[in-house]
């Protein structure tokens, strides 16, 4: 008789509840994970904070996941927030719900929602190894085993649920395609999504640690289409762009020649803007230009946005020309910035790509090439925006895939 009926692969969020899941009806789980401690990723999300999910519907949750939504409709339907809400409240981890619906622990703290988890592995009785799975193995198309680097566990079925690629530090190495690739599954190639996004030119790291908080941001293809739109938070940095609004806004980044256009003054159209502007030029009439802006614009800026427009920093504020306080006003609620790329996927939050999602069942997470395997988070194709959707994407789909595999067990099936 096996040790155990079956393997999950990977001690992340989804690796965790997809062992939960399965150990709750009844599973004799053994969940494996290279590293020394589990969850290491899940300790440096949300800025250590850990955004568990989005205070949302399963709708509203899918409409944040611009990659496969409707793949994930059954899953999401089945676990939506609420769920995942219920479950870390009755087991010890109180929630709150704080700016865009984000829901984080009520400790602020990472390890809270880590040790909840644990606990419940602990309670339930899923035995964890440190150990690296290199290969599934199977029989006539039925997973049979894993074999790792200390020998062969024997196995009824496996979920894999390695990550992606992001974060490679956290032990996301992209081990997870290879093992499933070996058993015929398609990888989507793999790139980071939630990634802050490198420019062109000086003005950028000019501008390096400046954020912004109102700022409307489009990101435009190279023929002018609208990719994305948002409002929030942006931040310079010394290789371009970031902060949430950017990094939503990668997950939509095509092909070359896009650019971000910015809004550095949402609340006022131009008509009120050129106004304002007016009255601070009066204001400071006798002050050169780079003095004239400092009630308008942040310090670091003004030599930007006056390079920009090629006024003399040194130009006396009453010597501005209609044309040029005119080219202002459309500088300040158009201010392009041009994209050269996005930055490496192992500085980005999410990986974009993984397993082909037409090769595995929506309701069960079942691989539709190996009888007896499954696959749970961020190593499937779905990707979504920053707010607690990703880590709702784990607890869905490690949901259905725990489910699926005691189910399939009682049945003496594969799924």
């Amino acid at each position: 008789m096996n040790e155990f009926d079956g393997i999950v692969i990977g001690g992340g969020p989804a690796g965790m509840f997809a062992a939960i899941t399965a150990a709750q009806r009844g599973q004799r789980v053994c969940l494996l994970e290279r590293n020394d401690r589990l969850g290491r990723k899940l300790l440096i999300t949300g800025k250590g904070r850990c955004n568990v999910t989005n205070d949302c519907s399963a709708q509203e949750v899918l409409q944040n996941v611009p990659r496969n939504s409707r793949f994930l409709y059954s899953a999401m339907t089945a676990f939506p927030p609420e769920k995942t809400k219920a479950f870390f409240e009755e087991h010890g981890c109180p929630l709150k719900t704080e700016r865009g619906s984000r829901v984080f622990p009520v400790s602020d703290q990472s390890k809270s929602i880590l040790e909840c988890l644990q606990r419940e592995l602990r309670r339930l009785g899923v035995t964890v190894k440190t150990d690296r799975a290199a290969h599934i193995l199977t029989r006539e198309g039925k997973v049979t085993a894993v074999q790792t680097q200390q020998g062969i566990l024997p196995a009824k079925w496996v979920i894999l649920a390695t990550g992606g690629v992001s974060y490679p530090a956290t032990g996301s190495t992209g081990d997870g395609y290879a093992m499933a690739s070996e058993l015929g599954h398609t990888i989507v190639p793999a790139e980071g999504s939630l990634v802050p996004l490198e420019t062109a030119g000086p003005d950028c790291p000019d501008m390096q640690g400046l954020s912004l908080r109102n700022v409307g941001v489009k990101l435009l293809s190279a023929k002018g289409k609208i990719l994305y739109k948002d409002f929030g938070e942006l931040l310079f940095t010394h290789f371009g762009v970031s902060g949430p609004t950017v990094l939503s806004a990668s997950c939509h980044l095509k092909g070359e020649g896009c650019r971000l256009i910015l809004d550095l003054k949402p609340a006022l159209e131009e008509g009120k803007l050129d106004d304002r502007i007016l009255r601070d030029l009066d204001k400071y009439q006798n002050r050169a230009m780079e003095n004239a802006l400092t009630d308008l614009l942040p310090r670091s800026m003004i030599p930007v946005v006056l390079r920009r427009l090629d006024i003399d920093p040194n130009l006396q504020a009453n010597s501005l020309t209609k044309q040029k306080r005119r080219a202002l006003v459309e500088l300040l609620k158009a201010f392009p910035v041009e994209i050269t790329g996005k930055r490496p996927v192992s500085e980005a939050i999410i990986t974009s790509g993984g397993i082909k999602v037409s090769e595995m069942d929506p309701k069960t997470m079942g691989s539709k090439k190996a009888s007896g395997l499954y696959f749970a988070g961020e190593i499937i194709d779905c990707d979504a925006y920053t707010g607690g959707f990703n880590l709702q994407i784990a607890w869905a789909t490690a949901y259905a895939a725990g489910n699926a595999v005691s189910q399939s067990c009682s049945v003496g099936e594969g799924h």
